[in-house]
């Protein structure tokens, strides 16, 4: 799955890149027609708590898009808490679409 990152007014780092990269292919093992995503890191500098890391992650599959966005103290984090919801997001599209064939 080709996923497309953009760190927002920052530079990440390959090693994080590299980290959501091989986090977002674990999805394929769920449903094989992902086209595509977005992610999206920006530090929140706004906010005084630790909690200021923020990942959006899209995904494209047929007719839909699916979207997570979760902030935490890293983005590691942040990107474990975004993909398990996007599984969930999955399974539950995957069912739906199942049901409707």
């Amino acid at each position: 799955m080709k996923l497309q990152m953009h760190s927002i007014h920052f530079d990440a780092d390959k090693k994080l890149l590299d980290y959501i990269q091989k986090k977002a292919e674990k999805l394929d093992t769920f449903y094989d027609r992902i086209t595509g995503g977005e992610v999206f890191l920006r530090i929140n500098r706004d906010t005084t708590s630790h909690e200021n890391k923020v990942i959006e992650i899209k995904l494209a599959v047929p007719g839909h898009t699916l979207f997570a966005k979760e902030n935490s103290s890293s983005f590691e984090a942040a990107a474990d808490v975004a993909m398990e919801a996007l599984k969930s997001q999955i399974k539950k599209f995957k069912e739906k679409s199942l049901e409707r064939a």
